[in-house]
């Protein structure tokens, strides 16, 4: 039985995919665009036309894994596009899964994984919350969001 990938293996090998781009020659990258968007590059701007491929790519894949986000942004655009402004997120949203929050505690760096069930991945371990995670980083009681610039208490 084959199982799908985890939302930070998708996320790391589409990082690999997109780094790689770089390496490829003006032939592919306009071979690809045609595949991706059925013309060929509208500009002959190197940076322009990879950018927009690892977009496409990133949509594609990430529409497969996280179908709510897609309906959210969907109904967002709608709005957006009905009234000509957007309501405000709620407070303590927290950023879409795939999201890799980053803080620098202590001279190390800290890294985590936003997940598509409303959970965290840190050091290869699952969190409920990102307050747990602060707390085993710190060793004291923090709130998680603030710890990790998401909102106002903790540094950005």
């Amino acid at each position: 039985m084959t199982q799908a990938p985890s939302p930070t293996a998708t996320t790391a090998s589409m990082a690999a995919r997109i780094a790689g781009l770089a390496d490829w020659s003006w032939s592919d990258l306009s071979n690809e665009w045609h595949r991706l968007f059925g013309t060929k590059p509208p500009v002959a701007n190197r940076r322009f036309v990879e950018k927009r491929i690892a977009h496409r790519w990133q949509e594609l894949e990430f529409a497969k894994t996280d179908r709510a986000l897609l309906e959210r942004n969907h109904r967002r655009i709608d709005e957006l596009v009905a009234t000509g402004t957007l309501t405000r997120q709620r407070v303590g949203a927290m950023p879409v899964a795939g999201t890799e929050l980053v803080r620098l505690y202590a001279g190390v760096e800290h890294r985590v994984q936003v997940l598509t069930d409303g959970k965290f991945e840190y050091a290869g371990t699952r969190y409920r919350s990102l307050s747990m995670i602060a707390r085993k980083i710190t060793g004291t009681q923090w709130s998680g969001p603030a710890f990790f610039g998401l909102r106002k208490g903790g540094r950005r």
